[in-house]
């Protein structure tokens, strides 16, 4: 890898290098170029990199003023069942492989904007699966854990972005493929409302579902792609007009009510993280709701367990018919579901009359508001998907399945690590044509206002009567800890009785607190609620570190009980 360009492209980055002259897209392909010949055994593309494929574009590039084109000099991947022009489309399949007449509507689009297809990449043959291992030219790995999945459909197309292959990818979105693969690396996942962006020149899955997505890691990537492609294409009977709402907050944050389901060998972490992000989540300054989320699982049982399988054997049955055992063997046997007869006409009317009656609902549920949910409830290794491939795959769709179906827009967010080297990432999801609350909630999750840490020792803690100040002030806790030993604690005489921590310059003790983290925003206000002898000023931790935390007024301990000895005021 060259010293000089980071493994993480963004646009922002390559567009400043261009500007200073330190840069060329020439030498940027040329990286990319080395760069996927070193990951060769990662399996991420069908039809790599090579300035050979690349040269057309670069040299259209130097008639065009970057002023007027802007994503002028970006590299970026395609999904191989997306069109583009002088390439093979195959869906990963070879017997499949088509030469398309031009690009596919949203390449078109993106290459008159500037942007530059670098190659092909991998994916769950015929977009057929979440995991990232159903294809004939290899499993893609994960761009952190090799021994991990990837994610699919869209496997090659988040693992090229996420190893500096691309600075964003295309891929598409039937059940989760353009979000189930940026959690897993490290990315964010943008998938806009159905038929925003136009499918013309996209192999289909479910043709009434599927969506093109896009690949980053900065929501500003995905922002200038969705300009560059959104729009009605008049030539593709499923584009629509879906006009963005404003860039505003939503008047609600919705999460899952009750415990949710977790799974595959790092369950435990990917809880833990889950429960760090809803902590985050009403750090954000938005009123958060618990909902019933049973209307999303119902959604998402239909999408293969009703007549939508039907909708992909009716895509790709004849094909299938005519080149018996050319498809990878659980993709086949998942497609042939949809000809088994077990769906006939009234039933697939039955299903559609009642997923009306839940895309209702879910516009009721979310009008206004936008819902967070897991993107993924855990991950798999390669291996057990091998030896499990239908159940590990079933399981990726948990918190995916629905979106489509309801017609929701959603953009996947990454959310820290689960475990080291091991991404997590929640989804967001509003109702069609949502995207500006999805946006401004990503703006305020990923550039959080200005926070202190706060040192409580009494009844502001976890479970005790005024935690709920703490969460109006839209603290989050942060870790248990203590002080270092200098302090007396006073159980003093008022209703309810409350602790005073007094530090001392000998005989203290070290006693046990919670650090919470508080924005600056509310901080002031929480301190101007909190009466005398309290207050908040340096707390010296075991560590030598102070914060902000619950003092006392040294003469408040006159006649007071010394209650140091407890340890704390558990």
């Amino acid at each position: 890898m060259s010293a000089a360009t980071p493994l993480r492209l963004t646009m922002s980055w390559l567009k400043d290098r261009y500007a200073q002259g330190d840069l060329s897209p020439e030498t940027i392909a040329e990286e990319i170029v080395r760069r996927s010949t070193a990951d060769a055994e990662k399996n991420i593309w069908i039809a790599p990199p090579s300035m050979d494929r690349i040269r057309p574009y670069l040299e259209r590039l130097r008639s065009m003023d970057p002023k007027d084109a802007p994503l002028w000099g970006i590299p970026f991947a395609v999904k191989d069942n997306i069109d583009v022009a002088g390439l093979p489309t195959t869906a990963a399949c070879s017997a499949y492989a088509y030469e398309p007449e031009g690009h596919a509507t949203v390449v078109e689009r993106l290459v008159a904007a500037g942007a530059f297809p670098v190659g092909k990449t991998n994916l769950d043959q015929f977009a057929t699966g979440l995991v990232g291992t159903r294809s004939p030219y290899g499993e893609t790995h994960n761009a952190l854990r090799p021994e991990l999945i990837s994610g699919g459909s869209s496997s090659g197309s988040a693992v090229a972005v996420a190893r500096g292959q691309a600075a964003f990818a295309l891929g598409t979105d039937t059940a989760g493929s353009g979000r189930v693969p940026a959690a897993l690396n490290g990315l964010y996942g943008w998938k806009p409302s159905v038929g925003a962006w136009p499918t013309k020149g996209v192999v289909p899955a479910c043709a009434s579902l599927d969506c093109v997505t896009a690949f980053a890691h900065e929501l500003e990537d995905m922002l200038l792609v969705d300009a560059a492609v959104r729009g009605v294409d008049a030539d593709d009977a499923w584009s629509k007009s879906v006009p963005r709402s404003p860039v505003e907050l939503p008047s609600r944050l919705l999460v899952p009510e009750g415990p949710l389901t977790f799974y595959g060998p790092y369950a435990a972490e990917y809880e833990a993280a889950w429960e760090a992000a809803v902590a985050k989540l009403e750090t954000l300054g938005v009123p958060m709701e618990r909902v019933d989320v049973e209307l999303f699982k119902q959604a998402a049982s239909i999408l293969y367990g009703g007549p939508w399988v039907a909708e992909r054997w009716a895509g790709l049955g004849s094909f299938l018919e005519a080149n018996p055992g050319a498809a990878f063997p659980v993709t086949e046997a998942i497609l042939r579901s949809g000809a088994s007869g077990a769906y006939d006409a009234a039933s697939v009317f039955t299903a559609t009359h009642r997923l009306q009656a839940m895309k209702l609902e879910a516009k009721k549920l979310l009008a206004g508001g936008v819902l967070a949910m897991p993107t993924c409830g855990g991950t798999w290794t390669r291996e057990q998907v091998r030896n499990d491939p239908i159940a590990t795959n079933s399981l990726m769709g948990l918190y995916t399945n629905h979106c489509n179906l309801l017609d929701l827009c959603a953009v996947a967010v990454p959310s820290g690590a689960a475990a080291p080297a091991l991404p997590f990432g929640i989804t967001l999801f509003a109702c069609a044509g949502g995207e500006g609350l999805l946006e401004s909630v990503v703006r305020r999750w990923a550039q959080p206002a200005p926070t202190t840490l706060v040192a409580v020792c009494g009844l502001h803690m976890r479970g005790l009567p005024l935690e709920k100040q703490m969460r109006e002030h839209r603290a989050r806790f942060v870790r248990e800890d203590r002080t270092a030993a200098k302090y007396r604690m006073y159980k003093l005489p008022t209703t309810p009785a409350k602790p005073g921590l007094v530090k001392t310059p000998q005989g203290g003790a070290s006693l046990r607190l919670e650090v919470w983290e508080m924005p600056l925003e509310t901080f002031g206000a929480f301190v101007a609620g909190i009466p005398a002898p309290l207050g908040i000023g340096k707390v010296e931790l075991q560590d030598g570190t102070e914060v902000a935390g619950f003092v006392c007024e040294s003469f408040a301990a006159q006649g007071a009980d010394d209650i140091t000895a407890q340890g704390g005021w558990r």
